[in-house]
């Protein structure tokens, strides 16, 4: 565990060093409350080991995990408005600190220094546009087409979840200079371990303790919102055993890199079995 910790230690420095130069101090206040008030800081940690599999220094994907992170937290902000969720990892949201345009606003500073972040690397940029595109259809689906069977609700959870997953693990294949082949397998190991977080949540969402879990429980029904356990009617058990699935498939990507077996490739194994099991 030590060996994760130092890294994602790594990638907090850097995101509190980019946010302590944000200008003017309130909206820096604002960013830091989003950002440093926790998180699991699986999409970075996710960069990190992606860039130690394929060989690379774990310093040069520091910069693109710390951007990732806080696109991530910037749709978190837009997520909580949307959703009226007043509280976020057991501390008020943003716009229930703040107000809907500082909220709004705070979203839009932590896309800005992301792209700062990524700004250096053509092949970055693209990924990460390509994601935002993803997750943007996304929130587009959720809001106005919603799915109505497991087909189309993978669909919505790869665009969601997956796709920032995928930008993650690419970013590090990318900072370590990987050919495409390699970029593409870590991409689709990270997708897959994206859905199946995401259909997890669903079931957490259902199934948790509002206290154990850092957030509101029941929103999927209250909020009428198309989880899997809602929209392809499977049992939360049932549902657990498809994510599971998609965690086979994503250790098949892995597999398919026929890269050593390296201690970052060990946690990046245990991420897909993690994500399946855990309880918040």
């Amino acid at each position: 565990m030590e060996y994760l910790e130092r890294r994602v230690g790594l990638v907090d420095e850097r995101i509190e060093s980019v946010l302590a130069a944000v200008d003017p101090s309130e909206l820096a206040d604002e960013l830091e409350h989003v950002v440093l008030a926790g998180g699991k800081r699986v999409r970075p940690a996710v960069t990190i080991l992606a860039c130690e599999a394929v060989g690379g220094d774990p310093d040069d994907a520091v910069d693109f995990a710390a951007g990732i992170e806080l696109v991530h937290n910037a749709s978190l902000v837009i997520d909580d408005i949307i959703d009226r969720s007043d509280v976020r990892r057991g501390t008020p949201s943003a716009w229930a600190e703040y107000g809907y345009g500082p909220a709004i606003v705070a979203s839009d500073g932590l896309l800005g220094e992301a792209f700062a972040l990524f700004s250096r690397n053509e092949r970055a940029m693209g990924i990460v546009a390509e994601a935002m595109v993803e997750l943007g259809e996304g929130e587009a689906t959720e809001l106005v087409d919603r799915p109505t069977n497991e087909a189309e609700y993978k669909t919505l959870a790869r665009r969601k979840t997956g796709a920032l997953f995928r930008a993650a693990a690419e970013l590090g294949a990318v900072a370590a200079e990987a050919d495409p082949v390699v970029v593409e397998s870590f991409g689709e190991y990270a997708e897959r371990v994206g859905v199946a977080f995401q259909m997890r949540d669903d079931v957490l969402d259902t199934t948790a303790d509002a206290d154990s879990l850092g957030k509101p429980t029941g929103q999927d029904a209250e909020m009428d919102r198309p989880s899997v356990v809602q929209v392809t009617r499977l049992t939360p058990g049932e549902a657990t055993a498809e994510a599971r699935t998609q965690s086979d498939a994503a250790l098949d990507a892995l597999d398919a890199t026929d890269l050593p077996d390296t201690e970052a490739m060990q946690y990046l194994r245990d991420l897909a079995e993690f994500v399946v099991v855990r309880e918040r």
